[in-house]
């Protein structure tokens, strides 16, 4: 449990500092959405150690584009947190595809960090 909310705050403080070097900002629930979608990634792994890295970059992808509808539904009605009205395929504003594409890479290093930390914090 312990570990667990070390991973939980470890990803959602890397998501918050990746947002802050994208767009110099962030909102608290963007740390409880990362730290969320880290260890739903991580668990992929755990339950699935043999799970190939680029299908878990896949599935982390729909996770990290489930978590941020869902999030985008609750508290991003108004597009003050983020808005993608103006990307392509985008839904409500809420989720797009080139953000669930750019998961991809974003899901698979989480994958990767998940597991180093992981077995060093046992």
């Amino acid at each position: 449990m312990r570990r667990d909310l070390g991973l939980f705050a470890f990803g959602g403080g890397a998501y918050v500092a990746l947002e802050l070097l994208y767009r110099a900002r962030s909102h608290w629930t963007m740390f409880l959405l990362g730290g969320g979608c880290f260890l739903a990634i991580g668990q992929l792994g755990r339950r699935r150690p043999r799970l190939p890295l680029h299908r878990q970059a896949v599935l982390g992808s729909c996770i990290c584009t489930g978590g941020e509808l869902v999030t985008g539904l609750a508290f991003n009605q108004d597009h003050s947190i983020w808005d993608y009205r103006e990307l392509p395929l985008n839904f409500r504003g809420q989720i797009c595809l080139p953000f669930s594409l750019l998961w991809i890479p974003v899901s698979a290093l989480a994958a990767i960090l998940f597991r180093l930390l992981d077995r060093s914090w046992t």
